[in-house]
């Protein structure tokens, strides 16, 4: 595990992207001034050119039990699947969908050898703390019967989904029923607190995440403070004893995101209690920068990675 550099700057090809961002969406709003609504149309608008010459794979249209009535998922089976992972989108809780992520999805389902299954979970501010985790919640809980898939099952999200991915975990230890065997977590937020080194650096703005946009999605997702204590809100806050509980974890970082120190804390955590979770800082790129794989070197990079650390599940099987 490697530390906050502050120091970090964009590699040439997220430069380039970069680049372009400013010159296609220079003129949009800046999102903090749309409801939720507009920065959900927004968002899906702006995932369209992550979303072009997909992996070609069997995809099915499929319904999963949510926490208050069925909800859409999808399913990407790559060439003899075996195993499965639940995987839950990103977006501060509020933004993307299936489409925003359904390249990300099949990029994990390539990486992996695994069927991948997104769930589109009710969003903030319309659905606060816990609407989302309960559909995630649900739709783990369906997935054994649902796919009938012989290996390993895990879960996997990024941004506001690795929260979920981690906040089901915890629920389902807390309950005692079965955790997922492995979590993949991406870039995720893992507390309330803005009071990092990360956020200090990064967070005023010039790499899209900003913490002043991570308030208000905390905000949304979460609207009674009294609940930023509870883990299955700001995992971070969980007890040595239900960490050390979890199952093997994979984490992943961008080197130049408000959020990185979140997933720095996890895996320090992590690793005192004598865990062997990796942890990999993906240097000189932004935060979401795992959708960027059509034009992003460091993006394919780290779906390779953690695909290769998740098909060990199979072979060990």
């Amino acid at each position: 595990m490697t530390g906050f550099d502050p120091n970090d700057v964009p590699n040439p090809e997220m430069a380039a992207i970069m680049a372009r961002l400013a010159a296609e969406d220079g003129h949009l709003p800046d999102p903090m001034t749309l409801s939720a609504a507009e920065g959900r149309a927004q968002a899906e608008a702006g995932n369209v050119r992550w979303n072009r010459d997909l992996p070609a794979m069997e995809t099915t249209a499929l319904m999963l039990p949510g926490g208050d009535g069925p909800r859409p998922a999808r399913l990407f089976r790559p060439p003899s699947a075996r195993g499965a992972i639940l995987y839950v989108h990103g977006g501060g809780w509020a933004f993307c969908s299936l489409d925003t992520h359904d390249r990300a999805m099949r990029c994990l389902a390539e990486a992996t050898g695994m069927a991948v299954i997104g769930i589109d979970y009710r969003l903030a501010p319309e659905h606060p703390y816990p609407a989302g985790l309960d559909d995630a919640v649900a739709a783990w809980r369906a997935l054994p019967e649902v796919l009938g898939l012989p290996g390993p099952i895990g879960i996997s999200g990024d941004s506001a989904g690795a929260n979920l991915a981690l906040a089901l975990m915890l629920r389902e230890q807390e309950s005692g029923r079965p955790q997922p065997e492995f979590g993949l977590l991406f870039y995720g937020v893992y507390a309330v607190d803005h009071d990092t080194d990360s956020h200090r650096r990064f967070g005023p703005g010039g790499y899209g995440l900003t913490t002043a946009k991570m308030a208000r999605y905390r905000d949304w997702y979460a609207p009674d403070p009294t609940t930023w204590g509870e883990p299955q809100v700001s995992p971070l806050a969980a007890t040595d004893a239900a960490l050390r509980a979890l199952p093997p974890l994979y984490l992943n970082a961008a080197g130049l995101d408000p959020l990185l120190g979140d997933t720095l804390a996890l895996g320090a955590r992590l690793q005192a209690l004598d865990r062997a979770d990796p942890v990999r800082v993906h240097r000189g790129v932004v935060h979401g920068f795992m959708q960027m794989t059509s034009a992003l070197a460091e993006a394919r990079t780290a779906f390779a990675e953690a695909g290769a650390w998740a098909r060990r599940f199979n072979e060990n099987a």
